[in-house]
């Protein structure tokens, strides 16, 4: 039964190493325990707040990217409308400019026509006159003296000039 119930003076001395014991741990390590266990608490609330300002601050640049990717989508459209209307007007000015060459051209074609028009017409009077100098030059060799004999000859000049 001695194992089973132990002394009083074993008590008292498994008490006296307990006690001594804790009071060393106590005095040399609980105080470095718990110094280390709050730095370790302080490590990871400092973390926390790390990660939750680091949190924030991606929200915020989200937040500024996607105001920047408005902003560039809308420059974007605006160039883009720029572009668009430069171009129209560069078509309508090109359009413009075709359209005043070619009147142009017909002013110009419409000229040299006319040139050539009162050039022909002035070759024709010329041969006209011409025609009627040699008429008049033949009835003048011959001596007419019928009627008959004139518009014989008149007829005859007509005919040579369908002819030529």
């Amino acid at each position: 039964m001695d194992l089973i119930t132990p002394g009083s003076g074993l008590i008292f001395w498994q008490l006296f190493g307990f006690l001594g014991l804790l009071f060393i741990l106590i005095k040399f390590a609980w105080k470095p325990m718990l110094a280390a266990l709050e730095e370790r608490e302080t490590s990871i609330e400092n973390s926390l707040k790390a990660a939750e300002t680091a949190r924030n601050e991606m929200a915020n640049l989200k937040a500024d990217n996607e105001k920047l990717l408005a902003e560039a989508r809308l420059e974007r459209d605006v160039i883009l409308r720029k572009a668009q209307e430069a171009s129209v007007k560069m078509i309508e000015d090109a359009k413009n400019e075709a359209a005043k060459v070619g009147a142009l051209q017909i002013e110009n074609a419409k000229a040299v026509i006319e040139n050539e028009k009162k050039a022909a017409l002035t070759e024709v009077k010329n041969q006209v006159a011409i025609l009627t100098i040699e008429v008049a030059e033949k009835l003048l060799r011959r001596n007419l003296t019928d009627e008959k004999a004139q518009k014989a000859l008149v007829d005859e000049f007509i005919k040579d000039i369908k002819l030529n």
